[in-house]
């Protein structure tokens, strides 16, 4: 008998979010309203749109309040290109090395 697969985003994350930065290497935590929840964030280098990474958004709790948000961890310093549903969400992003940079999505459009 096979069971069905988890689905990773269906589920609250109260696990904490370890975060590998230092030297040249930053984060990025993108917030989001609860409608994202479970959609598909990829990331590029700028001028590399092909090059693309992805991270689920997922709700984490801040503070006692629940959170959603995509975390990408580990991005080499530079600018970087976010893209939902394989339309560009925002373009020049910067990310730089021992960081942690944040975009807010929380209340706009998908």
């Amino acid at each position: 008998m096979h069971s069905a697969p988890e689905n990773h985003a269906g589920r609250r994350h109260p696990e904490h979010v370890v975060l590998d930065i230092g030297g040249e290497i930053g984060a990025l935590i993108v917030h989001t309203g609860a409608e994202m929840l479970g959609v598909e964030v990829e990331i590029s280098p700028t001028g590399a749109d092909a090059r693309r990474t992805h991270k689920d958004v997922l709700e984490r709790e801040i503070n006692g309040r629940p959170a959603y948000t995509a975390v990408f961890d580990q991005l080499h310093q530079g600018t970087y290109t976010l893209w939902v549903d394989d339309v560009v969400r925002a373009r020049e992003v910067k990310v730089t090395g021992d960081s942690v940079a944040e975009l807010d999505w929380a209340g706009e459009r998908p």
